[in-house]
């Protein structure tokens, strides 16, 4: 009977409930720092803000466009301090992030390869003694790399596509119908990029690879297990697709609401539809990692399908049995030594 490496992945995931636990601890606690940061920063942003008279007689004008120039006269206070404290805050919680993936990619990736090591038989148990976490930090950033690169290229998108659109004969939608595909393409190549880091990543882990020998790893891995890999990514796709819409419906509800119930319970329920889903989220794609970890322990032979049984041929008529006796045959005579004399 073949592996299913997509079923393997889910049923890893509900048997290992402490590995999406895992998962889970290191990005929400990136993500409540960066949370917690931004809020912060915004509150002291707006404390430094000073309102003048003068600002503050544009204020109570209510002209849209004396309101406009109020208040982006009120913001360019402390903008400039602003923007560098924003800057360095993304870099500390890139280097935070970095630090916490690679920690909880040896933790839940070890943890599946115990569960299928024991669980699968006839696998590999190759160990390594070279430390994962240089690797890890490695491609970690170099995904941050890929991100930073794809908001640039974000940037240059909507340039190029101003080219489309000069002041002395402005056309915006000439222009945001060139910049769609080149977003989209941005999109594709990030989206590509870093899931083929993050895969890199099992490979530092299982066989202790450096960094270019863990991205070569996972090349062959794509190359060599391609429609293992592909069914598994589509599944998990598939069933994340139906959480975020589940989830995008459920939050509507409270939103249908608002008019009746308290603003407070609204966006408590808002809140806990958000972290529901991303519970859900980090649990389907620890089903995947653990898919892939499947198909790199288990041996090719055991995930292919098993060829269906020949067809039953119906069986060859011989020659008619004689159910007769043959009275002419000599053996039968009455005569003595006939059989012999002939």
């Amino acid at each position: 009977m073949a592996i299913s490496p997509t079923a393997e992945g889910f049923r890893a995931a509900f048997r290992r409930p402490s590995v999406t636990l895992a998962e889970i601890m290191w990005r929400w606690t990136a993500g409540a720092t960066a949370a917690a940061l931004f809020f912060f920063g915004l509150f002291e942003y707006l404390s430094t803000l000073t309102v003048t008279n003068g600002e503050l007689l544009f204020l109570r004008t209510r002209h849209p466009y004396l309101v406009g120039e109020a208040i982006a006269h009120i913001l360019r206070g402390s903008l400039n301090r602003v923007v560098i404290s924003g800057l360095f805050a993304a870099m500390m919680l890139g280097l935070l992030w970095v630090v916490a993936a690679s920690v909880g990619r040896i933790a839940t990736v070890r943890g599946l390869l115990e569960y299928f090591r024991r669980e699968v038989a006839d696998v590999s148990t190759t160990e390594s003694a070279r430390p994962p976490f240089p690797a890890l930090v490695r491609l970690n950033f170099l995904r941050a790399a890929v991100a930073v690169a794809a908001v640039f290229g974000f940037v240059g998108a909507s340039i190029l596509a101003g080219f489309a659109s000069p002041d002395s004969d402005p056309q915006p939608g000439l222009a945001f119908f060139l910049f769609l595909p080149l977003a989209a393409m941005i999109c594709w190549v990030w989206w590509a990029l870093n899931w083929l880091l993050s895969l890199a990543g099992m490979f530092a882990v299982r066989d202790g690879e450096d960094a270019v020998g863990a991205i070569s790893a996972a090349v062959t891995f794509c190359r060599e297990r391609t429609g293992a890999v592909f069914a598994v990514s589509t599944w998990t796709g598939l069933a994340h697709l139906v959480a975020f819409v589940g989830a995008t419906v459920v939050v509507s509800m409270p939103l249908g609401f608002a008019g009746v119930l308290p603003w407070r319970l609204i966006v408590l329920g808002i809140v806990f539809v958000t972290v529901a889903y991303f519970a859900v989220a980090d649990w389907l794609y620890m089903a995947r990692l653990a898919g892939y970890v499947c198909i790199a322990e288990t041996p090719e032979v055991l995930l292919r399908p098993v060829p269906p049984a020949p067809p039953v041929l119906p069986p060859v008529a011989g020659p008619p049995v004689q159910t007769t006796i043959d009275r002419d045959e000599p053996i039968l005579s009455d005569v003595p030594n006939l059989a012999v004399e002939i």
